[in-house]
């Protein structure tokens, strides 16, 4: 069952042939939206976003997608207003949000399948690359026109694609393996030829003796990109300060005491600066109830859970994975003759 939340579009929205199970309209508080529904069962949530005060203002959706799951949640967008733009776009999925459309299509559409990063990066590329006075409004009838947006990160980035970054919060919290692993599984799911692996102003990958895996200057990482033209890239960033390159990044936390411990007497406010980030467990041996209590005391929200593996084989976790951020198809989870026990897919 489904909620919709209405104001300007509540005749359209109405007009839905879908089941909905609670249906308000009018104009609230972000906060007011998040404390009505933190509590509440539903399927998807339908947001007109004239129905939130300060629409236009990024911290309003910083506000719902930090209370409510930004992958339950659909936000429906005027055509052709301000917000349809790569540069606002790409301010909502740096939040996590990956679900906006701009007509009822759209919307039934992403009631079936919620977006992934991999259905939105191309935004990420145009807005990081294009001239702000040259955007095109985005609209069709997943909320973007991807072949547009694909079109334009061409022009100006000759690779398509999808850049993800790795960055260790923890010290020593298995970034460089981390990313050995999963160019193994995507090369055995996908094909060899179509992803690299890249780290930054260190030299770790050679000890893999591993010709796609391959150490770069920060200088270079952009133009690395653009010559290699692979479909995925995986980025070790180390100590970079940029991460303008990637269409997502995961911070990586070894959920140990003494990591934990010396992580926040070195910087006591690091959880508040990961708030709304990806962050994943890794190296842990944290059951679901300790989670819960870690998510609890760092007030932040776990996207995976990876608990120690054997790096000379595939394990299942790492596919799970793989399937959750929408690089491979859910149909290739199947690995029951070397997978490790999988956690889960604890909530975003």
């Amino acid at each position: 069952m489904n909620v919709i939340i209405s104001n300007e579009y509540e005749e359209r929205l109405a007009s839905l042939d879908i089941d909905v199970i609670k249906s308000i309209s009018g104009t609230f508080e972000p906060n007011e939206i998040v404390e009505m529904f933190k509590n509440f069962f539903y399927s998807k949530m339908i947001i007109d976003v004239t129905a939130i005060k300060r629409y236009t203002e990024i911290s309003s959706y910083e506000i719902i997608s930090k209370g409510l799951d930004p992958d339950k949640i659909i936000f429906y967008l005027s055509e052709g207003s301000s917000l349809c733009t790569p540069s606002f776009l790409s301010n909502l999925i740096n939040l996590g949000i990956y679900n906006f459309t701009t007509n009822l299509q759209g919307i039934k559409l992403l009631l079936k399948k919620s977006n992934t990063i991999k259905d939105v990066s191309q935004i990420l590329q145009v807005n990081a690359q294009q001239p702000k006075s040259n955007y095109n409004s985005i609209s069709n009838n997943s909320g973007i026109d991807l072949k547009k947006a694909s079109a334009m990160a061409m022009q100006s980035y000759s690779s398509n694609s999808i850049v993800l970054g790795f960055k260790n919060v923890t010290e020593h919290a298995g970034a460089t393996t981390l990313i050995y692993m999963l160019k193994k599984e995507i090369a055995s799911s996908i094909g060899k030829d179509k992803v690299v692996a890249l780290e930054i102003d260190k030299n770790d990958f050679q000890l893999f003796n591993d010709d796609a895996m391959l150490s770069v200057h920060q200088s270079e990482v952009k133009s690395a990109i653009m010559k290699l033209n692979k479909k995925i890239v995986l980025i070790d960033l180390n100590n970079s300060s940029d991460s303008s390159m990637c269409s997502d990044v995961f911070y990586l936390v070894e959920p140990s005491i003494i990591k934990l411990n010396r992580l926040i007497r070195r910087n006591k406010s690091v959880f508040s600066n990961l708030q709304n980030r990806k962050i994943i467990l890794n190296q842990s041996l944290l059951m679901n109830n300790d989670i819960s209590d870690f998510e609890n005391e760092a007030n932040v929200k776990v996207f995976f859970n990876i608990q120690p593996i054997d790096d000379r084989k595939r394990n299942g976790i790492l596919k799970e994975f793989l399937i959750k951020i929408g690089l491979l198809n859910g149909s290739l989870s199947s690995n029951k003759d070397n997978s490790g026990k999988i956690f889960g897919l604890f909530r975003r």
